[in-house]
């Protein structure tokens, strides 16, 4: 046996199961979940839409799509998860925030290209399963789908005692749309010309907001919520006049859901793209809108940054390229149109409250770096400058740069 001694399988195994053991003893609560699903319930009913098959509790979500409206439909799906955001609801005690912005981060992005979300299911696993809690952060799930016109068909908790803390959870889901497969919005539709509109974010959203906690709340103290330290909670409950509210709340705002005004949009004009403003800021998810040979030229000038992101900025000594990589520095979602129906988008979104402006243009690249009639002469004028390519696996020319200062 080269001189390892083999040890029988069944040496391995107790010789007996310890005394009284069950499920619950194991740490999973049965009884805990059932009480869950009652008290999720209510909420779970609010988000739905006519074409749900079925009420909470199967084993899976029926939703009968009604192909006689389509010419060629196809399906989209997409998945995401809140991030550590959820450290600062822990925190604060404050659940049902991040459950809109779980249905944000995942409708948001379907609506990119074109598709009209059509259902949710989420996924929560937690060290201890807290009734209420879970009723709470689903009550947030349930009223992000109705604002995005979704049906939330169904879930799954998971209690995973042992290997999460009894305070840790987390979250997923997954949403599927649907969108005419000649009405797929793009890189391909993107042309010379083109304008680029920005639409305001709420705040944060649910990005980099590690690099929140690193300028905030200091190493991790884990025997507190979220790893927060009574100093850092204290912080979080503080009036910051700047943002007219306490702290935390302003970090646990929640993720603006564009879903429906997007659709609005597309629909009353022409819309070429659409860029979920996210994980890489401005530039870089632009970028993954542009085809090659074309640049998004971005001014700075057009917005003035939101006052959290100057707080963060301030306190953490951030340089401005990694606040702009990191956060979306007050956009969370862009349009890219043709100029002549510009006045039209900006009036459509002003009627449904979403503050909106121009905020730069696509041009021709002259060459690998710069857009038509530009050169190094302008940063040689002392103007800063950003670019982001279109990802890995392409060309390495800028699809996106970022020009001139925000406003004081």
């Amino acid at each position: 046996m080269n001189g390892a001694e083999r040890i029988p399988a069944e040496a391995a195994i107790p010789a007996s199961t310890p005394s009284g053991a069950s499920y619950r003893a194991a740490g999973v609560d049965v009884a805990a979940g059932d009480r869950a699903v009652e008290l999720m319930r209510g909420h779970v009913a609010r988000a739905t839409r006519p074409e749900v098959v079925g009420s909470l509790g199967g084993f899976a979500g029926l939703f009968a799509l009604d192909t006689a409206r389509y010419r060629k439909p196809l399906l989209a799906s997409s998945t995401d998860g809140v991030g550590t955001k959820i450290a600062l609801a822990r925190a604060l005690d404050t659940h049902d925030t991040v459950g809109i912005d779980l249905v944000a981060m995942v409708v948001d992005d379907l609506v990119v290209c074109g598709a009209e979300p059509l259902f949710l299911l989420d996924y929560i696993a937690c060290g201890a399963l807290v009734p209420a809690r879970i009723a709470e952060i689903v009550s947030g799930i349930a009223a992000g789908c109705e604002q995005a016109g979704a049906a939330l068909v169904g879930g799954e908790t998971a209690e995973h005692p042992g290997l999460m803390g009894s305070d840790d959870y987390d979250l997923a889901a997954t949403g599927v749309g649907v969108v005419e497969a000649d009405g797929v919005l793009g890189p391909e539709r993107v042309r010379p010309g083109d304008v680029v509109v920005a639409m305001a974010s709420s705040g944060i959203h649910s990005n980099g907001f590690s690099l929140v906690r690193h300028i905030l709340f200091g190493p991790v103290d884990s025997g507190q919520p979220g790893g927060v330290s009574e100093t850092a909670a204290a912080g979080l409950r503080s009036y910051v006049p700047a943002l007219g509210d306490t702290l935390g709340r302003s970090l646990l705002t929640p993720t603006r859901i564009y879903a429906r005004d997007c659709l609005a949009l597309a629909a009353a004009v022409e819309v070429h793209a659409f860029a979920h403003i996210t994980g890489g800021g401005l530039a870089a998810n632009i970028a993954r809108v542009i085809p090659a040979g074309l640049v998004a030229t971005l001014d700075r000038a057009s917005w003035a940054v939101p006052a959290i992101f100057g707080l963060l900025a301030e306190r953490g000594a951030v340089a401005q390229s990694d606040m702009e990589s990191t956060f979306n520095q007050g956009i969370g979602m862009v349009a890219v149109l043709p100029a002549d129906v510009v006045p039209a988008a900006l009036a459509l979104l002003a009627e449904r409250e979403v503050p909106s402006w121009v905020v730069g243009e696509i041009g021709a690249a002259a060459d690998g770096n710069h857009p038509a009639g530009e050169s190094d002469e302008r940063e040689g004028a002392g103007v800063r400058q950003a670019a982001a390519t279109g990802g890995p696996g392409v060309d390495a020319a800028p699809r996106a740069r970022l020009i001139g200062r925000h406003p004081a």
